[in-house]
This record gives structure tokens, sequence and C-alpha cells, in this order.
């Protein structure tokens, strides 16, 4: 039976982590340091549990093995695993300065490739990215600073303000750190790798310094990445709702729905749809009458023969993501 799938969260402590998840519904403990809260996961290390339906219980592996393509959906062809790995981050401290090795080095280095998007949710004032080079610096400058004096590697990196509702595009390969004072989604390639370039001279939750990782992160940095900016959506409007083309990659799409008004959309068999509430509290009525809320923070997993869906505002602000994979060299968002 497909329905809408809701999932419970995995929740990753970290070195720079808090407790502002609460504040999107997370059960974050006393005293634990949450950085991550992993929404829909199909690791072998991290499988999301099915919270809701009838198929409550089952891991999201199962019930990829149990619906194949009418779960993920033809644009991922013969997938055995969902290709996406869909998170909250919080972070309290900046995160380390970091590199995802794009696909055609990771399997040299026995990693996956690893291409991400954000969207800010919550910013303190004067919050900041990490992102690319400043413009001048070469790669022996910056490789020098690794080795010689690590502790200046911030005069190298390029840091862009942002504030709520800010968009950011991270393909493999780009250097780049969260900032302190951030609350994110991150949408990502379904992989773990990362490779620390520099952790600020930090030590991790054991006491210890965390490791860094020199070689592989010379490998995989691309050197003439300099001074990226936030995406520039198009906008369009659609029956009196907002549509946002935040991010249009051959690995996944991602938009924002500004919904105002009831407004119908389709699950056609080609892809699966996550939606992720970002504002506000949204109604989902599935085709065969069921219906689910989405409140802040909440996600939910549409299977690809789904069929027609309609999403209502119950706020009168509600903001959704919505994020896919679009068939192969297609550009257009279905």
């Amino acid at each position: 039976m497909l329905y809408p799938y809701k999932f419970q969260p995995l929740l990753m402590e970290r070195v720079w982590g808090g407790y502002e998840l609460r504040r999107f519904g997370k059960p974050v403990p006393p005293g634990k340091r949450i950085g991550e809260s992993w929404e829909i996961s199909d690791r072998d290390e991290a499988q999301s549990v099915l919270a809701n339906g009838p198929d409550k219980g089952k891991t999201l592996r199962q019930l990829i093995e149990a619906n194949g393509a009418q779960l993920l959906g033809t644009n991922c062809r013969d997938a055995k695993r969902f290709p996406l790995l869909v998170k909250l981050l919080d972070a309290r401290q900046r995160l380390s300065l970091q590199v995802h090795p794009p696909d055609t080095i990771a399997d040299k280095l026995h990693g996956e490739s690893k291409t991400e998007m954000w969207y800010v949710l919550d910013a303190d004032n004067d919050a900041h990215l990490i992102a690319g080079l400043k413009r001048g610096v070469t790669g022996g400058d910056f490789v020098r600073a690794m080795e010689d004096s690590p502790a200046t590697l911030d005069e190298y990196v390029h840091r862009v303000r942002v504030v709520p509702g800010t968009t950011f595009f991270v393909p493999a390969g780009r250097m780049h750190a969260i900032d302190a004072g951030l609350v994110l989604v991150e949408i990502q390639e379904n992989s773990d790798t990362t490779y620390r370039v520099y952790d600020w001279g930090r030590v991790g939750l054991d006491g210890k310094p965390r490791q860094l990782h020199a070689r592989q992160s010379i490998a995989s940095i691309s050197f003439h990445d300099f001074e990226p900016r936030p995406e520039q959506p198009r906008v369009e409007s659609v029956a009196g709702n907002g549509l946002w083309h935040l991010v249009e990659c051959d690995l996944f799409h991602v938009q924002k729905l500004d919904v105002r008004n009831a407004w119908s959309h389709r699950c056609d068999g080609t892809t699966f749809h996550v939606l992720a509430c970002v504002a506000g509290e949204l109604g989902i009525l599935t085709p065969d009458g069921r219906e689910e809320r989405l409140t802040l923070g909440e996600f939910v997993l549409l299977p690809a023969a789904l069929g027609t869906y309609t999403l209502a505002p119950l706020a009168e602000q509600t903001e959704v993501l919505r994020s896919f994979v679009p068939a192969p060299g297609q550009n257009l968002s279905p």
C-alpha cells in the first residue's frame, strides 16, 4: 500500500550541535548536543523507520525492497536504495572546513561522491557560510597554509552572509563550512563521505582532536572555485501560489512552494516527492482520501506512484520544500 510516509528522526550528537532543533519538533534529549536530525536516510548504519500508517515500524530499505519503482520512480532507474539523504542541521559552533569528493575520484579515495544544497531556516545576526576560495588565492597558496600555518586558513576562504530563506548549492569538490548560529535543511546525495581540511583547533566529544584528511582533501578540492554566491531562484506564480526553483542539478531538483490556496500536484511514476514544511502548517490530501498534516520541521516521502495529491495551507504563511529526482538530462520540473 502506497501512502505518504513519515519517518522517525535519527538524532546525531555533534561537537558543534546544540538544542535548537527542539523548536522544529525534534525530541532533543537533555545534555545532548544534537547537530543533525536525519529525516530520510537509507544508509546501512542509519535506517529511517516508518512512523505512520499500516507499514509503521518498517525501514526505508524494506519499503524500497517491497515497492521498488513504485516508490522510487523510473527516473531512479534500477536503484536499490534511496538516492538522497535529507537532514536538519543545527550549528551552534562552526563546522569543520571540509570537502566532499567528486565522482571522478571518489572511488580512488575509497569514498562516495557527495553534492548537496542548503536552505537556511534560521540564522543569527551576521551569520555566514564558508564556500570556495577568495579570488586570487592559488592552490599552492592554500596547500602551503594547510601545511605550515593552518590557523590562518580563515584568511583564504570565502565567507557569505546569509539570512533565513537563503539557498546555497555545494557541488562535490567545493570546499565549505557552516558557520555558527544557523539551522539548515540539507538535501544531498546518499553519501556520508566528508574530508576535513581543518577543524579550527577543536577537540571532539571524546576530548581528542578530530581526524583531518589532508591528502584526500587536496585531491578533492576545486582550486578554481572562487567566491560562489547563493542561488538566485527562478520564481513563477501558479494558481495564486508561489513556486521558487531553488536548485536544479542532475542529481536532484529542489523547489519552494508558497502554498496560499489548495494546490494539486502529481506523482506520476517518474519520481518520488519529498516535502519539508519550512513555515506554517500543511495538509496533504491523497487520491484515496487520506489526509496527513505537516508542521514546521516535519518531512514526508510521497511515493512515485501515489498519483495526484492536494496541498492545503493550514496557517497564514505556509511554505514547503519539495525535492525529487529529475529525468536524466532533464532540467524541467514535473
